[in-house]
């Protein structure tokens, strides 16, 4: 008697920690990171708990360096090993970016958590890749009031970043454009020199949360190596126990979310 083939979803591993090299623009070589790796795959066959271990067998044939080429590459084996119709991988990993800090130009690095997250289907066998990455910024409380001496105040704001594109994004290109457009950047590291100046610029000039994520989308936009991005910004407030969010999306079906060179 022939058993019945069962049709499993999303069976594979979850937050596998390893060791990896990832794209950055300052290394050529990759930075070394511990990425956190989850793999699942749509199979239509009795699954082996032994199955497991092709998936592991995978990820260290891949682990020299991951971008958005390499990744294109490297799902197909996933794909073929697995006898899956659908793969999708994620790696959650910590990034390190250096920054010189605003008055005394001292050296220090922020970390900044990012993801890769790529999928595809036997289907049409045309990967989709996601780089997505969270930076952390300063702007200004929308509670402050600008006509009143010392009435402005800034807050946390966690601006979430995804793009798609053909070509290798760098995370370091992210958060440039990022703290260009924010109030403050973040640091993890400041003299009382760089403490008094961020202060000062928080008390003095305003720059919200809904213009910064307006900017950083034009600014997006106009990389022609992006096929589609999406901004989301969560901002947290002294006087609150929640956060408020704004987010934006290049979309064929909103208008001006692209950009036009008329504009």
């Amino acid at each position: 008697m022939l058993r019945e083939k069962k049709f499993l979803v999303d069976v594979g591993m979850k937050d596998l920690p390893f060791p990896m090299k990832v794209l950055s623009r300052r290394e050529p070589e990759g930075q070394s990171t511990i990425a956190q790796i989850s793999i699942s795959a749509r199979i239509m066959r009795e699954f082996e708990a032994r199955g497991i271990d092709t998936f592991i067998q995978i990820v260290h044939q891949h682990r020299d360096r991951i971008g958005t080429r390499t990744l294109r590459v490297n799902i197909m084996d996933y794909l073929k090993e697995l006898k899956a119709t659908l793969v999708k991988i994620d790696f959650h990993y910590p990034f390190f970016v250096e920054k010189i800090t605003p008055v005394s130009r001292e050296k220090c690095l922020v970390q900044y958590l990012c993801t890769y997250s790529v999928k595809v289907s036997s289907v049409d066998e045309k990967p989709r890749v996601l780089f997505g990455m969270e930076i952390p910024v300063i702007t200004t409380y929308p509670g402050s009031s600008p006509e009143s001496p010392g009435g402005l105040f800034g807050q946390l704001s966690i601006v979430e970043i995804q793009v798609e594109s053909s070509q290798d994004i760098y995370p370091e290109d992210l958060v440039e454009i990022t703290d260009r457009h924010a109030l403050a950047p973040v640091y993890s590291f400041l003299t009382p020199e760089d403490q008094l100046a961020i202060i000062q610029k928080v008390h003095t000039e305003v720059k919200s949360s809904v213009t910064m994520t307006d900017e950083i989308k034009e600014e997006l936009a106009r990389q022609r190596a992006i096929d589609w991005y999406a901004v989301r910004c969560s901002n947290f407030g002294m006087l609150h126990s929640y956060s408020t969010v704004i987010s934006t999306e290049k979309s064929m079906w909103v208008p001006f979310s692209g950009h036009s060179e008329e504009l």
